[in-house]
């Protein structure tokens, strides 16, 4: 697994281009996460695909053929950190709920909504821990299960700013990261 973060300019039908242009190369996409970033005009899309090395340089290759591309970053082998979100609705009645309470307290995740009868509760992690958490609330009843696709950020100065420079994982990979005013 390979996971690409690509900056891209924020216009319609440019997450449709992505996409196709990875099922095209006949990529399978196992997760997908787009957002705004802070900067104006710019969206950050997180994609992990099941490749080897060199699919990962031809599907960069490729994207960067898309004129709405900013920046293409393979962070899989780069210090990074993932997570990912999910909310899990779980069957609780008044005699289960102090157990249920005690796993999500173990997990670190959070109770957001409480009913007479269910629980929301919401986890962010490594696929692994929020797998983890749905194998143990499973003798529960869990109703629902609503997971977001990995979120991925270069650590230390790997940044990107409005002009696409930073960090090493941005500047053509010189390990230096750019003056503030650059």
């Amino acid at each position: 697994m390979i996971t690409l973060v690509v900056q891209v300019e924020d216009k319609p039908g440019v997450l449709a281009r992505v996409t196709t242009l990875v099922r095209r190369r006949a990529f399978n996409i196992e997760s997908l996460a787009v957002g705004h970033t802070d900067t104006a005009g710019v969206s950050s899309i997180t994609i992990v695909v099941d490749t080897d090395d060199w699919g990962a340089r031809r599907l960069e290759a490729n994207l960067y053929k898309l004129v709405t591309v900013l920046r293409v970053v393979d962070v899989t082998r780069r210090p990074a950190v993932f997570r990912e979100l999910a909310m899990i609705k779980v069957a609780a009645t008044p005699e289960t709920r102090p157990a249920i309470m005690q796993v999500v307290e173990v997990f670190r995740a959070r109770a957001v909504d409480v009913s007479l009868d269910t629980l929301i509760v919401e986890i962010t992690g490594s696929q692994e821990k929020i797998e983890g958490l749905v194998e143990v609330l499973k003798p529960y009843g869990i109703l629902d299960v609503a997971r977001t696709g990995r979120l991925a950020m270069a650590r230390g100065p790997h940044v990107a700013n409005e002009n696409g420079s930073g960090g090493s994982a941005l500047n053509g990979g010189s390990g230096e990261a750019l003056p503030a005013s650059a």
